[in-house]
């Protein structure tokens, strides 16, 4: 479990391509000095498992399914990713529930500078506009954000000058693409009232909670 409080900034060293998976090999320093095998380490908002690691860098390998619902398909040597190490049982929740399991992918539509802060936008699926509401938590490439706006096709953020410096967003522009990932609670109480995939009869409605004095 993670917060989307980023602690660095690391570097791609290496990418060994297999069919449909990877082995990725990060540059770090701050996330190293408490590192061991199994560990996980949200990277660029994806939980991956430790495999291997040295003074200087850690492995992880990157499934088929991963490869499938992030961006990391377009992942290139001395890339930028945002790192965080998993949440210990007496930290603070500095940001929100973050797990790294990625929902999709959001493109960026829109950025611009506003006073000492900068405003971007993204288009993405239906499935997740669906789970965003206006002062939400989103996990923007493993990056706790909060909504300033949603409407039917985008959202929209507004980044401070701490996170400005200590993450990668801002250095990307119109047309990339970035990690999303919903708010946890957002999407269990959608599976409370709409069903899962396999089960769509609503388990609680408007008729019940009212039926209940709520």
């Amino acid at each position: 479990m993670f917060t989307g409080i980023i602690e660095e900034i690391g570097i791609v060293k290496s990418i060994v391509r297999q069919s449909n998976s990877i082995k990725l090999t990060v540059s770090a320093k701050k996330i190293l000095s408490d590192i061991h095998i199994g560990d996980s380490i949200s990277t660029n908002g994806i939980c991956l498992t430790v495999t291997n690691f040295n003074n200087d860098s850690y492995t992880v390998d990157v499934m088929p399914e991963t490869m499938m619902t992030t961006n990391f398909k377009n992942l290139k040597i001395n890339d930028k990713l945002n790192l965080e190490r998993a949440l210990p049982v007496n930290g603070r929740l500095g940001g929100h529930i973050v797990s790294g399991h990625i929902d999709g992918i959001g493109t960026i539509v829109r950025k611009y500078k506003d006073d000492k802060a900068i405003r971007m936008s993204f288009s993405t699926s239906s499935d997740i506009l669906g789970l965003i509401v206006k002062k939400g938590s989103i996990a923007i490439d493993g990056i706790s954000l909060t909504i300033t706006e949603v409407d039917s096709t985008s959202f929209s953020v507004s980044i401070i000058e701490h996170t400005q410096g200590e993450t990668t967003l801002t250095t990307k522009e119109i047309g990339d693409t970035v990690n999303l990932e919903n708010d946890i609670i957002g999407k269990y109480v959608r599976n409370l009232f709409l069903g899962t995939q396999h089960d769509t009869s609503p388990k609680i409605s408007l008729d019940l909670l009212e039926l209940n004095g709520f």
